[in-house]
């Protein structure tokens, strides 16, 4: 049995989940908001909107490629995580040299080659984010099959879940205030360009990050709260097991479309709010920040009622909630109440989903791991966390290129269509990840 993590080290296990959060999140909010903004934003379009195939704008073309090289970059370093015989341990070795990278390559999305609308732009946005997409994943990798490694029990998961789930969120909160933080760089530093004052807080958010990402590996040590062997299966036999238990395929394809569905929601944001709603782009921040924090509430609840209902019971519910708030988006700006307030209503709903969907799966994934190395005596849990995490950048990039490509049939505010189909497309997934999870056997531990 693994020695206990103290509280201070499972803070500082969580941390790292925020760190990276945050430049994720900032990629995701962002990145066709400064790319491709609606003309109310006081940006100008950096790419040019041009369709390819009939139906694919550049943008969205762009989200998809720079992860071709992340799908095959996933399974391998998990592999060579797993397979590991550094005497420091499998993951935090790795992990270590990742940070820096991430960091740069964030700063470099967000800083075009040519200022103004150019091809030249895509180019080089589909190299920077490639470079992100596998820096970031070096770390999230290994990192991730600490989960399973550092606990011994399924209540353990579970808690130290929810912690990794605080410092995700956090790192949304933060992605989510880019614009609330260019007010005071431009207020406070008297920056007249809102282009610079997004790239100032684009940098100091991505060093904030990496900063954060190196406290696990400060304040834990590996081989003395790992008792772990390298796994000695070889790459494609070890992705081909994970895909032999049953149970793990119901729950990647719920969160492959659960994250597609997130990705919808969270690069849509700022539309949603600047162009559906007619508020300023600094009130995304706001109520990112607001449903974040209440989504917090949920927390001891989500603890409790694993316990007591089941993970798998709780998953089903958030799914449903989440369904009819994509429906809401569909109606932004149409219903029956103040603008304002209908993101209230959008922002409290979501809370519980939030928090549901952000402790659970990962608590659920470290016990089909954990009991797969028990059964075939192999440890690559690492497998299981690149496989899932595989299949949610997917499922964040088919999220950016599925908003980027509806954003052809109208984003701006009087030409809206295009933003409000991306409710009836969030809600047709998150059935789809209710309907697959609800085939998922969840087992008693």
């Amino acid at each position: 049995m693994n020695k206990a993590l103290s509280g201070k080290q499972k803070i500082a296990y969580a941390a790292g989940m925020m760190g990276w959060s945050i430049m994720t999140n900032i990629i995701i909010v962002m990145l066709p908001y400064f790319y491709l903004p609606p003309n109310n934003s006081g940006l100008s379009p950096l790419v040019p909107q041009l369709l390819l195939f009939g139906a694919f704008n550049l943008l969205s073309i762009i989200a998809a490629s720079g992860r071709l090289i992340d799908a095959v970059y996933d399974p391998f370093i998990a592999s060579v995580s797993d397979r590991s015989t550094n005497p420091k341990g499998r993951r935090f070795p790795i992990m270590k040299w990742a940070i820096l990278p991430a960091v740069v390559f964030c700063c470099l999305v967000f800083h075009p080659w040519v200022k103004g609308e150019s091809v030249n732009n895509a180019w080089w946005l589909t190299a920077v984010l490639a470079g992100f997409f596998i820096s970031v994943t070096t770390y999230i990798i290994p990192y991730n099959a600490l989960l399973a490694e550092l606990t011994n029990t399924a209540e353990e998961k579970v808690k130290l879940s929810t912690l990794q789930q605080v410092g995700f969120v956090l790192g949304m909160i933060l992605g989510a205030l880019i614009n609330n933080f260019a007010d005071l760089i431009q207020s406070g530093f008297h920056v007249a360009s809102r282009f610079e004052a997004l790239q100032y807080t684009i940098i100091a958010l991505s060093v904030f990050s990496g900063l954060v990402m190196i406290l696990p590996i400060l304040f834990i040590n590996e081989r003395e709260y790992v008792n772990s062997k390298p796994s000695h299966i070889p790459l494609l036999a070890a992705i081909k097991s994970t895909f032999r238990n049953s149970n793990f395929k119901y729950y990647l394809i719920s969160d492959f479309t659960y994250y597609t569905a997130l990705s919808i929601m969270s690069s849509g944001l700022l539309y949603f709010v600047t162009v559906l709603l007619g508020l300023p782009d600094s009130d995304g921040g706001k109520f990112m920040g607001l449903m974040v924090l209440l989504s917090l509430l949920f927390y001891p609840f989500i603890n409790y009622g694993s316990k007591r209902f089941g993970k798998k019971k709780l998953v089903l519910f958030a799914f449903g909630i989440l369904s009819l708030i994509f429906v809401t988006i569909f109606f932004l700006g149409k219903l029956p109440f103040a603008p304002a307030n209908q993101m209230y209503i959008l922002v409290v709903f979501a809370s519980f989903p939030l928090a549901a969907l952000g402790i659970l799966p990962n608590a659920i994934l470290a016990d089909i791991a954990q009991k797969d190395t028990i059964e075939s005596g192999e440890n690559h849990e690492g497998m299981f966390f690149a496989v899932k995490y595989l299949f949610v950048k997917l499922g964040q990039t088919i999220g950016i290129a599925v908003f980027a490509m509806l954003t052809i049939y109208g984003k701006d505010p009087g030409n809206d269509y295009g933003l409000r189909l991306n409710g009836i497309v969030g809600f047709s997934l998150c059935i789809v990840a209710l309907l697959f999870f609800s085939r998922f056997k969840e087992e008693n531990n």
